[in-house]
């Protein structure tokens, strides 16, 4: 069985986590192996660089930021997405290069060529599909503040409104630029009416 690379996307407080654990449960539950991870993270060193990025003491800039998050991406990569393929284990992320892509590319004013550009240099793997959970800032930072998110009091959701809405209106870019791997889904609702969505649009890749 060939191994699959599923992407899960979004702002904070979308549900990412629950409906990559929901995700990978199911394909456990159908006789699929599947592991789950994240970025920024997801390999010993890649979660090294996550406290780097996301502490409130750090002062990063754009670049740096987006630098870090390509070494991290990298080590990913080669550590962990890349090994799990290849031996036919299907890999549920929470956030992969889109996020990149949408926060530091789009948002942050880089250029999504330039973050690209770092992606190829640093394994240029693309995810099978990607799911983006769609659900506007203001409710996704509720929810985020009301489930106690970790990420919701991190020092890029830190930045206010604006710079979310356009990481919002960067994300809806990119799907509609990459329909056929990018699928997006409403996030509002109950997880388990999210989770039916979330399969759905996965329905064409499901052994």
């Amino acid at each position: 069985m060939t191994g699959r690379f599923i992407s899960i996307e979004g702002g904070d407080g979308a549900g990412k986590s629950t409906q990559v654990r929901m995700l990978a449960a199911r394909l456990r539950e159908s006789g699929v192996e599947a592991i789950t991870t994240r970025e920024p993270g997801g390999s010993d060193g890649a979660e090294q660089i996550r406290d780097m990025i996301l502490s409130n003491r750090s002062t990063w800039e754009m670049r740096a930021e987006a630098l870090l998050f390509a070494a991290g991406r990298s080590d990913h990569v080669d550590k962990v997405i890349v090994p799990h393929l290849a031996r036919g284990v299907w890999v549920v992320s929470d956030r992969y290069v889109d996020s990149s892509r949408a926060y530091q590319g789009m948002a942050g004013g880089l250029g999504d060529e330039h973050i690209m550009g770092l992606h190829r240099l640093g394994g240029a793997i693309m995810p099978d599909r990607t799911i983006l959970l769609q659900l506007g800032h203001a409710d996704g930072t509720a929810r985020a503040n009301g489930e106690g998110d970790a990420d919701a009091v991190d020092r890029i959701l830190a930045r206010g409104s604006e710079f979310h809405s356009g990481v919002e209106a960067a994300f809806a870019a990119l799907a509609a630029a990459e329909p056929d791997r990018i699928r997006t889904v409403d996030a509002g609702g109950t997880v388990d009416e999210v989770h039916a969505r979330v399969m759905d649009a996965l329905a064409d890749l499901l052994p």
